[in-house]
C-alpha cells in the first residue's frame, strides 16, 4: 500500500531543487556588479544634470541681473536634490562655474561656462 501511495505522488526531488539554487545562484552573482554599476551611473548623471539646470538658472538670473549668481540662494525658484553637493566656485559679470557630485558617488562634476560647460 505504502509503494502505491508514493508511485502517485507528485513534486521536486532534491536534486532538482539544488539545481534551481544554483541557477539563481549563479544569475545573482551576475546581476549585482551589474546592478551597483548601474547605480553608480544613475548617482554621476543626477549630478550632472544639476548643473546643467543650475546653467539654465544662472542664464535666467543673469538675464534680469546682468551678473551671474554667486551663490545658490540668489537663484530664487531654483532647487537641487538634497543628495546633490553642489557649488558655485566662480561667478561674475561674464562667467560662472560650479562643481557637482551625488554624495553616494566619488566622482565630481565641473561645469564651467566660459569653457563650454560641462567638462
Amino acid at each position: 500500500m505504502l509503494s502505491k501511495m508514493r508511485k502517485g505522488e507528485k513534486g521536486f526531488t532534491l536534486i532538482e531543487l539544488m539545481i534551481v539554487v544554483a541557477i539563481i545562484g549563479i544569475l545573482a552573482a551576475i546581476a549585482i556588479p551589474q546592478f551597483a554599476s548601474y547605480r553608480q551611473r544613475a548617482q554621476d548623471s543626477a549630478a550632472k544634470s544639476a548643473l546643467k539646470n543650475l546653467a539654465t538658472a544662472q542664464e535666467n538670473y543673469y538675464a534680469q541681473n546682468n551678473i551671474y549668481a554667486a551663490n545658490r540662494a540668489n537663484l530664487v525658484g531654483w532647487t537641487v536634490e538634497s543628495t546633490i553637493a553642489l557649488t558655485i566656485s566662480n561667478a561674475s559679470t561674464t562667467t560662472w562655474s560650479a562643481n557637482a557630485s551625488h554624495t553616494s558617488s566619488d566622482a565630481t562634476f565641473v561645469y564651467d561656462a566660459s569653457a563650454g560647460g560641462l567638462q
